[in-house]
């Protein structure tokens, strides 16, 4: 989303990724197309899962590890770069930020998409675990201090995350640090509206019903939210209120784990409240492009957030760009809820909303759906969120960083 614009404010990047042949996870080459043809774009090899599995080691941050050190300093070694660029959560990459900037004198920036090392599962039952966590929860407890003690500068999607670390590295209190989200990218709408015929619906569009969708990530987190939103909607189906008539909730996209094996996190509520004619939870991941076509044919749409208040629904920019009555169930704290409220940008319940107010809400919202309503979003506060503007404050940061090592060097000199 920032590769586009980032010649516009005076860098331009190269960029280095793992072949996507070594990648297990859902390849959609259409995001390739969103990316300007001029950029050049290296890519590394990884060790194979065939052999790494045996010692419990899949993951494609570690299996590249040794390719990314190789490829990199062949660069370092032969072009002038400025900066080092880290914006990924396959976090253990950034471990070589420090090897390249004490080796080539090259500053870097680590973009937290997601905690690093968290303590969030800690206090939690097993059953909640993610799978190898024991193994995961050490490893990043031992790399994330590598990487931070000589990171220039940090960019976080939230405040949360970017405190965290500062509590526990105090060097990184007088480094540059900047919240920044994903962008609100409009470009990848046209992308998926030109492609839609190779998008096909996961569930019959034709079903006679007043569709809902929400796609993105299920799981124990999530269960708050969307507990909150059945049980309302079961008030109105119970005191027979006709806009709740005739509605179908789909869940999609749900599980990480390989299409076909995921299990249901959400649908157990529905079927506990005795809804499970009204919903229905596909687990299998589906492409990104897929996922907007999907917000774009669906009657209204769902935003259920994590109970936990640091989460921020970078998901929720498509959501509003597709332009239809959106319901949110988040947390009071979250940037999400901000953003909607500030935005007008849809109907908006918090996990402390008292039940009888959020009826409310929801009568009207779903009212506004059948009655086809168009959404009276603001769109001059929408402007802070795209993507070209999210990118400049990118750029900033990178910019105050160089500065201030030049500072450094005429004060040394």
């Amino acid at each position: 989303m920032s590769l586009p614009y980032f010649q516009k404010y005076g860098w331009e990047p190269e960029v280095v990724v793992v072949e996507e042949t070594y990648n297990d996870m859902i390849n959609d080459p259409l995001l390739l197309t969103s990316v300007p043809k001029e950029i050049k774009v290296h890519k590394v090899k990884a060790f194979s899962k065939k052999w790494t599995s045996k010692f419990g080691l899949g993951s494609i941050a570690l299996r590249s590890l040794y390719f990314y050190r190789r490829k990199v300093n062949k660069l370092l070694k032969s072009n002038h770069f400025d900066l080092i660029y880290f914006s990924t959560t396959q976090f253990p990459v950034c471990i070589l930020g420090a090897f390249w900037k004490k080796k080539f004198g090259i500053p870097y920036v680590i973009d937290i998409q997601d905690p690093w090392h968290s303590e969030y599962y800690q206090d939690k039952p097993k059953s909640q675990h993610p799978k190898k966590h024991w193994f995961s929860y050490r490893l990043n407890k031992y790399l994330e201090p590598i990487a931070m003690r000589n990171v220039d500068g940090l960019i976080g999607v939230s405040e949360a995350y970017i405190n965290t670390l500062k509590t526990r590295y105090p060097n990184l209190v007088h480094k540059p640090c900047s919240i920044i989200t994903f962008g609100a990218h409009e470009p990848d709408f046209d992308i998926a509206e030109q492609n839609s015929c190779l998008s096909e619906s996961v569930y019959n569009t034709d079903n006679g019903k007043i569709n809902l969708v929400y796609v993105g990530r299920g799981g124990f987190d999530m269960q708050q939210s969307v507990s909150l939103l059945l049980k309302i909607f079961k008030k109105g189906i119970d005191q027979n209120v006709d806009a709740f008539k005739n509605v179908h909730f789909h869940f999609i996209g749900t599980s990480y784990a390989p299409n076909g094996s995921g299990i249901p996190t959400l649908m157990p509520i529905a079927n506990r409240l005795g809804l499970a004619n009204y919903v229905s939870e596909y687990t299998d991941r589906i492409g990104f492009y897929q996922s907007i076509n999907h917000l774009l044919r669906a009657d209204g749409l769902i935003v259920a957030g994590s109970n936990d208040p640091a989460y921020t629904a970078s998901k929720l920019y498509p959501y509003i760009l597709a332009k239809k009555n959106l319901l949110a169930i988040l947390h009071p704290k979250s940037s999400a809820a901000k953003i909607i409220e500030e935005c007008n940008a849809g109907f908006l319940t918090t996990l402390e909303s008292d039940i009888d107010q959020a009826f409310v809400v929801f009568k009207l919202y779903f009212n506004n759906v059948k009655l086809k309503v168009t959404p009276l979003t603001n769109w001059q506060e929408f402007e802070k969120y795209r993507s070209d503007y999210l990118t400049k404050k990118q750029i900033d940061l990178f910019n105050s960083i160089l500065s201030n090592n030049e500072l450094d060097k005429t004060s040394h000199h």
